[in-house]
């Protein structure tokens, strides 16, 4: 099966719609590895859209911080004031929506978490030690993981040494190795420098990995979050991938 990986869509439609423009034909089923909602202005169109396609969502920290699930407080103010909004801007069939997804999931030879095996939600893996505390917590060959919105594959050489793997893009790898975490990076707020939609691709019977980049309208989506008043910060930040 050819698997469309996206994660950390953060409510941009414009970064969700051109990912899966940019894929058409490429996949046969979605996993999005949590966060659709937060950040951004457009939480129950981004929600609507994934729902049309055969796909399979977990919950991240900012979709638990918007049903309540979570103590907004932990969260830095801009982000607080973007959960506060989303809150009272989400329908009825949104919040049910988010309120059925699991914060982590296993499909052999997979386990898909938003932010870490350990900690499904909330740890960020952003380094080879903190990656090689969480080999540990799951079984498969395989994790999938998102939340820190940078695009890395954490390679288990043995028990003592982990590899971290900077991405080659458009170029798909086969998945050899005994075990590995792999983030495909996010599709609406990256934070590796680089304001291009990141996502992946997924060949289950090929068994090979492929880091995709795309460019989006930036300036659509950051002119739909000056009109909900959408704090400055979290609208310039998208211009530089930071």
């Amino acid at each position: 099966m050819r698997i469309l990986i996206i994660s950390d869509i953060h409510a941009n439609l414009t970064a969700l719609e051109t990912v899966l423009a940019h894929a058409q034909g490429q996949w046969d089923k979605i996993w999005c590895l949590g966060d659709l909602v937060g950040y951004g202005p457009d939480p129950n169109e981004c929600v609507q859209l994934i729902q049309q396609f055969d796909h399979i969502a977990l919950s991240g920290n900012h979709d638990w911080a918007v049903l309540g699930r979570l103590d907004v407080t932990t969260f830095n103010r801009d982000a607080q004031i973007a959960i506060e909004w989303t809150r009272k801007t989400i329908t009825a069939e949104t919040r049910a929506y988010l309120e059925t997804l699991p914060s982590s999931i296993t499909l052999e030879p997979f386990t898909l978490a938003h932010a870490s095996p350990r900690q499904p939600v909330w740890e960020y893996i952003l380094d080879s030690y903190t990656a090689a505390m969480n080999f540990s917590y799951f079984d498969t060959p395989y994790c999938l993981v998102g939340h820190t919105h940078v695009p890395v594959l954490f390679e288990e050489v043995d028990i003592t040494q982990i590899v971290a793997h900077t991405p080659i893009y458009d170029v798909p790898i086969q998945l050899e190795k005994p075990r590995l975490i792999i983030n495909p990076g996010s599709v609406g707020q990256p934070r590796d420098a680089d304001p291009r939609a990141a996502y992946a691709l997924l060949d289950t019977d090929a068994m090979t990995w492929e880091f995709r980049r795309v460019r989006y309208p930036i300036s659509e989506t950051q002119e739909r979050m000056r009109k909900f008043d959408i704090p400055p910060r979290l609208i310039q930040r998208l211009e530089y991938g930071l």
